[in-house]
């Protein structure tokens, strides 16, 4: 049944719009259902913030950071979260209360928390969004079309032993040094949390960029594997389509993340890979990730990441690993990428820089 509060639409104009929803067509909106019970991950949330806790902000559609007040009124996506340093979530509304699970735009029900992390900004949910056919609104209506995977275009996989790592300076830093040596670059984040951080990191960096949001999830975590393969195809044939040469691919959380390791372990993820840069925050991380990608018949080119930060750091991390260390700054020089990237291309640029 979809109801109309008083309330509504007025708070649904003036809400503030969180990232996850940033594909969505708002004159889609005709109505709001009270049915909660029944709202399924990637559903649009009607709620207005009663108690500000951890997530201080929205990120909004707009790509840039809204404070938050009590009152507010927001859209958000239902969503599960995996976060080893923050929160653990599920994606159910089985209360008069949920929480703000990731400030890019996720609410659901904290189940765990890292023990430093404040209690959850805390949401009143007043409502689904809803279609002119009552019909809860879900992002994936508004996904990218469906194409085929693409075997022109280099893909290159960054990995990170965790979170905070610094897999996605490594991955915007080397998308940005393949756009300094001349070659057409996209950035794709395959899986995670929907957020613009390592979205507007690729664009600061040169190449534009797509993620998960654009293929329908607000998040990756408890996705089917076969669901997340069939979208890193359409992101990848997607940015080959748009005219990149070669995708830098981010693929959020560590190695032993549930979605991440079944990526590593089978899946057309791993297979597509024509190179995979790892990130580490300290040599036995880089050590551990090294060991753990050579157990699955995988093998790094090389390693970056916060490891690359401390030069004594460094210089145990290419001892034990045998394997080059490069800084952000080493990934934004042509002759890095002519030395360890190059030779991993399916095919020659028109162009790259001497």
């Amino acid at each position: 049944m979809t109801q109309f509060p008083q309330i509504y639409p007025a708070a649904c104009e003036i809400a503030k719009w969180a990232f996850t929803t940033r594909r969505v067509d708002r004159s889609d909106v005709r109505g709001l259902s009270t049915q909660t019970k029944t709202a399924r991950a990637g559903d649009l949330i009607l709620c207005e913030i009663v108690e500000i806790g951890h997530h201080k902000k929205i990120q909004l559609a707009e790509r840039r950071a809204s404070a938050s007040y009590p009152g507010d009124f927001v859209v958000l996506c239902l969503g599960d979260r995996y976060a080893p340093d923050q929160f653990l979530a599920s994606a159910v509304i089985d209360d008069d209360l949920i929480d703000l699970v990731a400030g890019g735009g996720v609410a659901g029900r904290v189940d765990a928390a890292h023990v430093r992390m404040d209690d959850p900004t805390r949401l009143k949910p007043i409502g689904l969004l809803t279609n002119a056919q009552g019909r809860a609104i879900n992002i994936a209506d508004y996904a990218l079309p469906t194409l085929p995977a693409n075997d022109q275009v280099t893909v290159i996989g960054v990995f990170g032993a965790s979170m905070n790592s610094g897999k996605t300076t490594a991955a915007s830093s080397l998308g940005h040094g393949l756009m300094r040596s001349g070659y057409a670059v996209a950035g794709v984040k395959a899986t995670g949390t929907g957020a613009f951080g390592d979205f507007n990191s690729f664009e600061d960096g040169g190449a534009p960029a797509l993620d998960f949001t654009d293929v329908g999830m607000a998040t990756t975590y408890r996705m089917p594997l076969e669901v997340i393969e069939a979208g890193f195809d359409t992101l990848v044939a997607t940015a080959a389509a748009r005219g990149a040469e070669v995708v830098v691919v981010e693929i959020a959380d560590g190695v032993f993340q549930q979605e991440t390791r079944a990526i590593l372990q089978s899946s057309r993820i791993r297979d597509r890979m024509d190179g995979i840069l790892f990130a580490a925050p300290d040599a036995l991380s880089a050590l551990g990730g090294v060991t753990v990608l050579e157990q699955v018949g995988l093998s790094p080119f090389a390693i970056s990441g916060m490891v690359s930060c401390s030069p004594l750091a460094t210089a145990e991390a290419g001892e034990v690993t045998g394997r080059p260390i490069l800084s952000r700054e080493d990934l934004w020089s042509p002759e890095t990428i002519a030395q360890y990237v190059t030779p991993m291309m399916r095919r020659e640029p028109e162009y790259v820089a001497a």
